[in-house]
């Protein structure tokens, strides 16, 4: 009969039919993921180039002025540096106990449900990312510019469509590879911390020279004002925006590699270090300007460098434009997985294979382009006579 064979003895008896193993079914055993290309120095220079943009170089002037003496100023920046550290401990915690992307998002969805987490998602897409990106590239463009004017404020055209531009190169660059992202983290990082080492350096050899007058405890805890509690609030408020960023590498959780080790590592390893460059720019600004001249300035490295640099003056405003410039990157990498987009417009979704990119295309390009809107707003905004 049609099914049957014959035994190898030959006897005529059916042979057993041959047991048939099911196979994997088309699609099923296929898991979209994203590649892990994330090590432990990647994952430290998300942190420090998240954390490390224009802050340093804007915020001391808020933080003198509120706290009323050079040595409250300086406990400050310490304890701000202490918070962020706890904080980072917390959300490492909660990244290693609920080990998805998406940062904030991931975790209110996880805890308060899917409501909880689409408001945020959204409110975090419309309003807080594009925002904050358009700050960051129109400080940016204003620092490339001011070398190119030197004796007054670079026209608002030019601002813009250079922040503009500088948007939609590095959007580019995160929506390709993640590896070519990392690699921008990781060089504009190096640059910056190079940047604030040239400053640390410089006060250094002040202190060695003997110019730290202003650093001696009968001067640094010389109030000009008795600090209030709100005066003080205000001061640490300060502070804390220059340590903004501390919890980005928790958005790309799934991109690291062995995020069980390498997160807890990433933190004990970069929060002491901001914390140290950060209190350590601070007192080699005390060493060239005294409390006086720092709040009378709009830009403080840019003060300091025109006080010590002489013709290297110049350097400083470009360091700071690197320093935004690699902040924009970071701030790009790790917003872009803050949360899921629609299905059909998932690059992860069409390939169904571990993609290189950090997330998807609509997450790359969203909020950027809200950006690219926010900057034109702003800088038409600020063209008049006031400019």
């Amino acid at each position: 009969p049609q099914g049957h064979q014959r035994s190898p003895e030959g006897d005529g008896s059916p042979a057993p039919s041959p047991s048939r193993v099911p196979g994997p079914v088309p699609g099923a055993s296929e898991r979209v993921a994203l590649k892990k290309e994330i090590g432990l120095l990647s994952a430290c220079t998300i942190i420090i180039g998240n954390i490390i943009g224009s802050g340093i170089f804007i915020s001391p002037k808020g933080v003198l002025e509120h706290s009323g003496s050079v040595g409250l100023a300086l406990f400050v920046w310490v304890l701000g540096g202490g918070v962020t550290a706890l904080g980072s401990l917390c959300y490492a915690e909660l990244g290693v106990t609920i080990p998805k992307s998406g940062g904030d998002y991931a975790y209110v969805t996880e805890i308060f449900g899917g409501l909880a987490g689409f408001l945020l998602l959204w409110s975090a897409f419309l309003i807080m990312y594009p925002t904050s990106l358009a700050v960051i590239s129109m400080t940016f463009s204003n620092y490339v510019l001011q070398p190119v004017f030197p004796n007054c404020i670079p026209p608002a055209t030019a601002s813009r469509v250079l922040s503009m531009a500088c948007l939609m190169l590095l959007t580019w660059v995160n929506s390709s590879s993640v590896r070519w992202a990392t690699r921008i983290q990781d060089m504009f990082t190096g640059g910056k911390l190079l940047a604030l080492s040239l400053i640390i350096g410089m006060g250094l050899l002040q202190i060695f020279q003997g110019h730290f007058e202003e650093l001696r405890p009968s001067n640094a805890f010389a109030f000009w004002m008795t600090p209030s509690v709100g005066h003080l609030a205000l001061a640490f408020l300060q502070g804390s925006f220059a340590f903004s960023g501390w919890n980005f590498l928790n958005y790309v959780t799934e991109e690291m590699v062995d995020a069980r080790k390498n997160l807890p590592r990433a933190i004990f390893i970069s929060i002491p270090l901001v914390t140290f460059v950060y209190t350590f720019t601070n007192i080699a600004y005390f060493t060239a300007m005294s409390p006086q001249e720092l709040l009378s300035s709009n830009a403080v490295a840019v003060t300091f460098g025109e006080k010590l640099l002489g013709y290297f003056s110049w350097a400083m405003p470009v360091s700071v434009a690197l320093s935004t410039f690699g902040g924009i990157n970071g701030y790009l990498f790790t917003y872009s997985s803050a949360g899921p987009q629609p299905s059909s417009c998932s690059w992860a979704t069409r390939t169904r294979l571990s993609t290189t990119c950090p997330s998807s295309t609509t997450s790359a390009t969203a909020s950027p382009s809200w950006a690219c809107c926010c900057c034109a707003g702003g800088g038409l905004r600020s063209t008049g006579p006031s400019r």
